[in-house]
C-alpha cells in the first residue's frame, strides 16, 4: 500500500471531498445511490478492474489525485441467493475476481445484503439447491483464501456500510 503522511487537519479535509468509486456494471444498486445523494456523498460510475464499490480523493483536495481501487474493495452481493449462485455456476469468474483483488494488495470486503446472515445460510433461509454446509464452507473458503471480511447487513444500511468502510480505510492510509 502507499505510504501518505498528511496532517490530521488536512485528511480531515481530504475525506469531506472523498469520491466513491462505482462500479459501471454493478446492478440494482438505486438505494445505495440515493442514500449517496441523500447524504451529499459525492460518487463516480466507473469501470473497476474488482470489486464493485473503491474510493479516490480528487485532485482538488489533494493535489493530485489519489486513488484507493488497488487498496479497499467492497464486493456487494444483494442476496444469500445471489452469493450461493456464484460460489457454484459462477464460482471460476467470481474466484478471478477475488485473485486480482488479492494480488493487487487490496483489502477485500464482501458484503451480503442479508438480515439473517449466517443464520440463514445455516436455516437454508435461501431458494437455491447449495446445502448449507457447502454454503458455509465456501463463505469460510473465501474468508481464509483471500483474507476478505464478510458482512451481512440490511439492504437499507448498505450507503452508510460502503461510505463509512472507505471512509476510515482512507483516514487510517493517509495518516
Amino acid at each position: 500500500m502507499k505510504e501518505f503522511k498528511f496532517s490530521v487537519e488536512q485528511i480531515k479535509g481530504m475525506l469531506k471531498e472523498m469520491v466513491v468509486l462505482v462500479d459501471s456494471r454493478e446492478q440494482k444498486n438505486g438505494h445505495i445511490l440515493d442514500y449517496f445523494n441523500r447524504q451529499d456523498i459525492p460518487y463516480e460510475v466507473t469501470k473497476l478492474d474488482y470489486g464493485d464499490y473503491s474510493c479516490k480523493i480528487p485532485e482538488t483536495a489533494a493535489g493530485r489525485d489519489i486513488y484507493f481501487h488497488d487498496s479497499i474493495v467492497i464486493e456487494r452481493k444483494n442476496s444469500l441467493e445471489e452469493i450461493s449462485g456464484n460460489f457454484s455456476k459462477g464460482r471460476e469468474r467470481f474466484e478471478m475476481e477475488f485473485l486480482k483483488a488479492r494480488n493487487a494488495g487490496a483489502k477485500i470486503y464482501l458484503l451480503v445484503e442479508s438480515p439473517l446472515g449466517y443464520t440463514g445460510i445455516i436455516t437454508h433461509g435461501y431458494k437455491t439447491q447449495m446445502k448449507p454446509a457447502a454454503f458455509m464452507a465456501s463463505l469460510k473458503t473465501w474468508e481464509h483464501r483471500f483474507d476478505a471480511n464478510i458482512q451481512f447487513i440490511d439492504p437499507v444500511y448498505s450507503g452508510y456500510y460502503i461510505a463509512s468502510t472507505l471512509q476510515y480505510f482512507v483516514r487510517e492510509a493517509l495518516r
